[in-house]
């Protein structure tokens, strides 16, 4: 079980992993990628093939800090989850937005996307999946950066992220038995998994809280950077880091 107490040492060697959603790529941290200068990752998963643990294990090999902290959004916070699986000792704190960790296996509409995918192309699987997920009350230039982001991936790669969203294991009973600080995310319009779900999650874990962001769906990175960012600034600060105020 991992510890959560900071010492001048883990202080200087402290690390944020950010890890994307789908159909997304690690460009979509663009706004959050100051907040931990020359200690921060935000790698694109797919290359890493279509399980969640070899992304997981690919992410881990990439950070060379001694401990970090882990930010998912959606299959990102999947990953996150299977960090915190593999390796509790190294996670400062995990940061879940948009994120399921009981698992129910759904064939039926993973072999819809990825046929959507092959007959029709990204442009439409984005409009038929992933564009309906950003709130009603999203800036035209959060859901333009979000198609943009997606049409420059490779079918191949969202087909391998759809793959590994949809095999990944249950993790529910990862949170319970995480005793440093997990911050639960959703936005108040988020449909998947919802604001229910993701408060739940967050009394599961010991040292577990909820935020809200209002007037988002569920790319609260993309949505709604600046209140994420105050969110993001006060795990880290928990963690003994020092942080970028702008």
């Amino acid at each position: 079980m991992s510890s959560c107490t900071e010492t001048a040492s883990t202080r200087q060697t402290l690390g944020l992993l950010f890890l994307h959603a789908l159909p997304l790529d690690g460009s979509m941290w663009a706004a959050q990628a100051h907040l931990l200068p020359g200690s921060t990752y935000a790698p694109t998963l797919y290359p890493f093939g279509d399980r969640i643990e070899t992304w997981a294990e690919a992410a881990l090999a990439l950070v060379r800090q001694d401990r970090f902290i882990a930010v998912g959004c959606s299959v990102g916070g999947s990953c996150a989850l299977e960090l915190a699986a593999l390796a509790p000792e190294r996670i400062a704190a995990l940061v879940l937005i948009g994120t399921k960790a009981r698992h129910w296996p759904d064939p039926a509409l993973q072999g819809r996307v990825l046929r959507t995918l092959r007959a029709e192309g990204l442009e439409a699987a984005w409009e038929a999946f992933w564009a309906p997920l950003f709130s009603a009350a999203a800036d035209g230039k959060a859901i333009a950066e979000g198609r943009r982001i997606t049409l420059r991936q490779s079918l191949r790669d969202v087909a391998r992220g759809v793959t590994a969203f949809h095999t990944r294991p249950t993790r529910d009973r990862v949170l319970p038995a995480f005793p440093c600080p997990v911050a639960v995310v959703t936005g108040a319009n988020d449909i998947a998994p919802g604001l229910k779900v993701s408060r739940m999650q967050a009394e599961s874990a010991p040292r577990g809280r909820l935020y809200v962001v209002p007037d988002c769906g569920h790319y609260v990175p993309l949505e709604q950077p600046d209140h994420l960012n105050a969110i993001l600034r006060e795990v880290i600060a928990a963690c003994g880091a020092p942080i970028v105020a702008a």
